[in-house]
């Protein structure tokens, strides 16, 4: 699975792409120099299970500690796997 950052202004999505195919999507907005915060998190029903989700949540946390962000998670998904996983409150805003 292919994870793709797209950024436009202060916005940004990270998309997951399966066999050229659109498995999920997390969309995100800047909030200041050193912030973001995932507002949104869609998986294809057709991936549904497959750890889509988590792996666009990692791909937005390995991009702020290469960067020096902070994250905001208000999407409820993506709060979810930051109450789960201690080891990447680093990152946490």
């Amino acid at each position: 699975m292919e994870i793709q950052l797209k950024e436009q202004g202060n916005k940004g999505s990270f998309i997951a792409l399966e066999d050229s195919k659109k498995a999920g999507e997390m969309t995100h907005v800047f909030a200041g120099e050193k912030r973001f915060i995932i507002d949104h998190t869609e998986v294809d029903s057709t991936f549904s299970g497959k750890g889509v989700g988590l792996k666009l949540v990692m791909a937005a946390v390995d991009y702020a500690r290469k960067e020096g962000y902070q994250i905001l998670p208000l999407c409820p998904f993506a709060k979810s796997v930051f109450d789960k996983r201690p080891e990447i409150g680093d990152v946490l805003s």
